[in-house]
């Protein structure tokens, strides 16, 4: 490792690679509050983020997994779940007054129609205006989860056991994932309800 009067070590988060703070430092010049996701193989988070210059203040938050109280029973780390995650956390934030914010993606690579820009979308229905271009954004029908319904038609009448295999977690919750698309309306449906009153 370099050593001298005029070296100059790194910030922690940078050297592990956790922050670029070229980006970060873009981000803050906007005055704006950030809606930062994160995501893993199961679940995606969404957050409404303030600048403090004693460490980021988050005024609101919402997990795919908080999903369940509401009686999802999809995938909980999926495109539709990403969806409703992000609307969940819109419509928290329309209840603290924060009407507008800036995308900010981490360190992860922008891919067109991904569960992160379903999340955007899902804010910005629930009333979070960012800005962003609409070409990037999931297919409507692979938001609602179509894709999943009509997969599991095809599944189902040409090879039952994958069909029981890769559904096992939605049949085990009594779902039928050839009704994903009616099952997602019905989530989307309770959350708006529920923000709303």
């Amino acid at each position: 490792m370099a050593h001298g009067p005029s070296y100059k070590v790194d910030y922690k988060r940078k050297r592990k690679g956790l922050t670029n703070y070229r980006k970060r430092l873009k981000l803050l010049s906007s005055g704006l509050h950030r809606f930062v996701i994160r995501k893993s193989n199961n679940a995606t988070m969404c957050q409404v983020i303030e600048y403090d210059e004693k460490g980021d203040k988050t005024i609101v938050a919402a997990s795919s997994l908080d999903l369940k109280k509401y009686g999802y029973k999809g995938h909980t780390g999926n495109i539709p779940a990403a969806y409703l995650t992000g609307l969940m956390c819109g419509l928290k934030a329309k209840h603290h007054k924060i009407t507008t914010a800036i995308f900010d993606i981490g360190l992860y690579r922008s891919t067109k129609g991904s569960r992160m820009y379903a999340a955007v979308k899902g804010a910005a229905d629930g009333g979070l205006q960012i800005p962003f271009d609409e070409k990037i954004l999931p297919d409507i029908k692979r938001i609602s989860g179509h894709h999943i319904t009509e997969y599991a038609k095809i599944l189902k009448t040409k090879d039952p056991h994958k069909y029981n295999k890769l559904f096992s977690h939605m049949l085990k919750e009594s779902l039928e994932p050839e009704k994903m698309t009616e099952h997602f309306e019905e989530i989307k449906k309770k959350i708006i309800s529920e923000k709303a009153s």
